[in-house]
């Protein structure tokens, strides 16, 4: 499977939403190798990604993640803050610090994100550094967001089956 749409990627032809959403299974599900994964996700930052391309990995990755189900009125807002790492321009993590003015502002924040894979600090570096407590069980995130406004969700606990991704991810050292 990941040859013959990596070919594709190769010429810059685009994935449909299927096409990426099954790649996306095939690789969480542990049946790529480390080479296939690096290949097609480094093809797919050459080429860019295209709205399609995202629902697809997207659909994917909600399909495996770990839920939480938070309680909240009608009115409130719910936001998932996440970061794309690796930005290249030794920024500070952006996404974080977001985070914590939307949450004193008022909005309910689900916070996702992982350690540094390819930028200086990702979410759960800084939020260590902090003092706070990043490996949350669903239920303890849920109570966190319902009493204080913030959860951080830590990538590898929600989306364990992207563990296949981290390694290659780590060692092309590229954002994907």
């Amino acid at each position: 499977m990941i040859p013959q749409l990596l070919a594709k990627l190769v010429e810059k032809k685009d994935l449909s939403e299927s096409e990426m959403e099954k790649a996306f299974e095939f690789i969480m599900d542990g049946k790529a190798t480390p080479a296939q994964i690096a290949a097609f996700i480094t093809a797919l930052r050459m080429k860019g990604e295209t709205v399609e391309e995202i629902c697809g990995a997207a659909k994917a990755m909600i399909k495996k993640a770990h839920t939480v189900h938070i309680r909240k009125e009608k009115e409130d807002i719910l936001l998932d803050v996440c970061g794309t790492g690796g930005d290249a321009h030794n920024t500070f993590n952006i996404s974080t610090a977001c985070a914590f003015v939307l949450a004193a502002g008022g909005i309910k924040i689900a916070k996702h994100g992982n350690r540094s894979v390819s930028s200086k600090c990702g979410s759960a570096d800084v939020l260590e550094a902090l003092g706070v407590k990043i490996e949350l069980s669903s239920e303890a995130v849920k109570r966190c967001i319902e009493q204080i406004g913030i959860g951080f969700l830590f990538a590898p606990l929600f989306h364990p089956a992207m563990k296949y991704a981290a390694l290659p991810r780590r060692e092309i050292g590229i954002r994907t």
